[in-house]
């Protein structure tokens, strides 16, 4: 029977000839959401196995067309005149974030931000922003615990806990410079502590602000959550254009958009510094959790930590580098970096194991979407979904897939692989975190270089091991799915000693 006024009725009343299936849900407006949220590889893999290639699922209010079919990606990434990849992600970064929309469609900016990334994060950018994330690492991670640690004794930190100190200090201090008059010295001044405790400070809040970001996502209004809105206020506060002002050694990234948005756009003051926000979220959401589960399975895995230990000591070597007791920085260049194919399978690995993002794109009219099952009406400003995660856990593509297996990406040659097979046929997409297409990650390249940058520091200074060589892995924290790598719901304990050199 119908419901007179009831949305989810009035759709599944007028369905349309080729439309894939459907499934509304129980609930009103949530329709499927809660199913989903609660375990969505189990929700989707049930729905594959009940519908085929692609189905259409009711979530808060959105019609969700999820295509489950590998060898169908292709047909999704070519309809760019009907499919929109900025509508969602543009009207996501306004929610959570709490600035004007910043798609030239809507007038508040002609900046076109993806052209800006690519253009700082990516070719020449890439060696001096990666140059300069060595040194803050070297900085943050090796001098200055090196001066408070005894040489002999362990220290014992939580694993997560340590990755998030590490990876925020390192990575704020790239991507928005140094106060004026602190340097990295090997003593550290009264400055430098009061430089760091604002950046620990800056973290707490990002913490706090991060934790209901799906919140934010779905929708629900910043001001229900005191402590996060005014956790995002403080971030912003630190990253108006007057206090960025006083900092030297800004990235060419956060440089070219100050510029940017003075110029371009008729954002107030408050607004640019929330689209800095943006970007400071975007640099440490999914790094921090990346760089945890690399370290973990890693420091649980003899032979993963043999063959990257012994990686390292060949690059460093390669390139002349000598670690010593004075502890100078290393440096490794784009191209070195880029020669680790064992830390490079390492991290790939840790990732297909964490990673659930999901690529999405809005439809921008009616149009049909022709798949390798058959040819589906697509209604304008319904959403397909591509859910990768199907994929990296898909036992025809990846053997005994819920297992860390540190080689898996490397071929017999030792060298990076690049290809894999479902059914026997060649695949072109077979690891999808950064997204896809125009709407890949322009940060993915310095996301891995940071964490291979991490690893070999710690490899190269420091002793670790895990304090219960026999814990359980964390279980991932669902709540994050659809936008990147999931965090742990539980920290671990490890502990770490500055190797005798």
């Amino acid at each position: 029977m119908l419901v007179k006024g009831n949305p989810v009725m009035k759709r599944k009343a007028k369905r349309r000839l080729s439309e894939p299936p459907l499934e509304n849900g129980i609930l009103p407006y949530l329709g499927c959401a809660l199913q989903f949220g609660a375990n969505p590889l189990t929700f989707l893999k049930a729905r594959q196995k009940k519908y085929g290639p692609i189905f259409t699922c009711r979530l808060a209010g959105k019609y969700v067309h999820f295509l489950t079919d590998p060898f169908s990606y292709h047909s999704v990434m070519q309809q760019g005149r009907h499919l929109d990849w900025k509508k969602f992600h543009f009207a996501t970064s306004a929610k959570a974030f709490g600035h004007r929309s910043i798609d030239p469609n809507d007038g508040n900016t002609t900046e076109n931000i993806q052209q800006t990334f690519t253009r700082t994060l990516q070719g020449n950018a890439l060696n001096s922003l990666s140059e300069a994330m060595m040194e803050n690492l070297h900085y943050v991670m090796v001098q200055s615990n090196a001066l408070k640690m005894n040489s002999i004794d362990w220290v014992t930190d939580k694993l997560y806990e340590f990755c998030c100190r590490v990876m925020f200090e390192s990575g704020f201090l790239t991507l928005f410079g140094a106060e004026f008059n602190t340097g990295h010295k090997k003593i550290l001044s009264f400055d430098q502590e009061v430089q760091r405790t604002l950046i620990l400070n800056a973290l707490e809040n990002f913490k706090e602000f991060d934790q209901i970001f799906p919140a934010l996502v779905a929708g629900l209004p910043i001001h229900l959550f005191k402590g996060a809105h005014s956790a995002r206020e403080k971030l912003a506060e630190a990253l108006l254009h007057e206090n960025l002002k006083k900092r030297e050694n800004i990235s060419e990234l956060i440089s070219l958009r100050m510029f940017l948005n003075d110029t371009l756009s008729t954002f107030d003051d408050k607004e640019k510094a929330k689209t800095h926000l943006a970007v400071l979220w975007a640099s440490q959401a999914n790094t921090i959790p990346a760089t945890f589960w690399s370290l973990f399975h890693l420091i649980r895995n003899p032979e993963a930590m043999k063959a990257a230990t012994e990686e390292v000591q060949r690059v460093l070597a390669k390139t002349n580098e000598k670690i010593g007791l004075e502890r100078k920085p290393i440096y490794l260049n784009r191209k070195q970096l880029d020669d680790m194919p064992v830390l490079d399978s390492i991290i790939k690995e840790a990732i297909r194991l964490s990673s659930a993002s999901m690529t999405v794109r809005v439809a921008k009219e009616d149009f049909i979407l022709q798949l390798r099952s058959g040819s589906y009406n697509i209604r304008k400003d319904d959403i397909i979904a591509l859910y990768p995660q199907l994929l990296h856990f898909d036992p025809e593509i990846y053997s005994d897939p819920l297992t860390f297996k540190y080689d898996r990406f490397l071929d017999k040659n030792g060298e990076k692989r690049t290809v894999f097979y479902r059914n026997g046929l060649k695949l072109k997409y077979y690891y999808m975190p950064f997204g896809t297409g125009l709407a890949k990650c322009p940060g993915r390249l310095f996301a891995v270089h940071e964490i291979k940058q991490f690893l070999t520091l710690l490899l190269s200074y420091f002793e670790v091991e895990l304090v219960d060589r026999n814990v359980k892995c964390p279980s991932l924290d669902q709540a994050r799915t659809g936008l990147g790598i999931l965090q742990p719901t539980n920290d671990v304990e490890f502990k770490y000693r500055l190797k005798c050199l």
